[in-house]
């Protein structure tokens, strides 16, 4: 491509399946995720140099925050490279995907598809296939979700490699324990999905309390460095339901508020030096700018 080209992608909020979606329980079991892209966007730059060609991104969010700022960054590459595949995002997807798994890396596709495609997704994974489910929560189940879902950085670190090697070992060696935490994991993506279709709010609370359950039996550390903080949340009322976004172990947290519960919340999140994130729900997948 001549001269400079820019390109963006969205990154990602997981509500619930996330880890089902990575290899190889897809081909065990079958994944299921909930996710939705959010008006924060990867951008990539790329001017073409003599003998060199250098691509500089712009990230919205710290890298490592849990948001899927790695798989935005590959796919916003990915149209930098092939242009001509912007009509068919998914092709972009799994493109963003080979380049994310090159070296081994355990990596699902969630991620990838929801920067490619935006807006609200429902995504079945079978082996290395992904299908797209009809999915349109209702527009109330979006402005609740709007108004009570608080979105924050904890500024912890977090390295997802080491945790994702360490649950993926137990899985190959059959640790029930894992393997049930999936297993509930990936029921409820199906009830956050009609939950949001039919704005059943309490479906919505079951399906994240149920995900934050299965995320214990994989792997508590997941959510110990955001627990102590939540949980006082949600023992008082102020919180309804939480998860950890992404891999956990550090990064973001997703908290929903009770109707009542936002300053409290608010204020506890502050308190802790954690960064609340101004987000909004982002329609438009990876695009590609003068």
């Amino acid at each position: 491509m001549a001269g400079a080209a820019k390109s963006s992608a969205p990154v990602r909020v997981d509500l619930a399946g996330g880890w089902t979606d990575v290899g190889p329980y897809p081909s065990d079991f079958g994944g299921e995720v909930v996710n939705f892209a959010i008006n924060l966007r990867v951008i990539a730059r790329s001017a073409s140099v003599p003998a060199n060609r250098k691509t500089d991104f712009e990230f919205p969010v710290p890298r490592g925050s849990g948001l899927g700022t790695s798989s935005a960054m590959n796919v916003a590459l990915s149209a930098l490279i092939s242009p001509d595949q912007l009509e068919y995002p998914e092709k972009l997807a799994e493109e963003a995907f080979a380049l994310e798994s090159q070296g081994g890396n355990y990596c699902g596709r969630q991620d990838q598809w929801a920067s490619a495609i935006g807006g609200f997704n429902h995504l079945l994974f079978i082996g290395d296939s992904v299908e797209r489910m009809p999915f349109e929560p209702m527009k109330s189940s979006m402005n609740w979700l709007k108004k009570h879902l608080i979105i924050s950085f904890s500024g912890k670190s977090r390295n997802s490699g080491e945790m994702q090697e360490s649950v993926w070992s137990r899985y190959s060696n059959g640790d029930a324990e894992v393997i049930s935490g999936l297993h509930r994991i990936r029921g409820a993506a199906r009830v956050m999905a009609n939950g949001l279709q039919q704005d059943r709010r309490d479906m919505v609370v079951s399906s994240l309390r149920e995900v934050c359950e299965g995320v214990d039996l994989i792997d508590k550390a997941i959510h110990d460095p955001f627990r102590d903080v939540v949980e006082s949340l949600i023992g008082k009322g102020s919180a309804v339901a939480w998860k950890a976004l992404g891999a956990g172990g550090g990064g973001c947290s997703a908290i929903l508020c009770s109707p009542t519960g936002m300053e409290d919340v608010t204020r506890t999140i502050e308190n802790a030096d954690w960064e609340i994130i101004e987000w909004d729900f982002e329609g438009k997948g990876v695009l590609l700018h003068e």
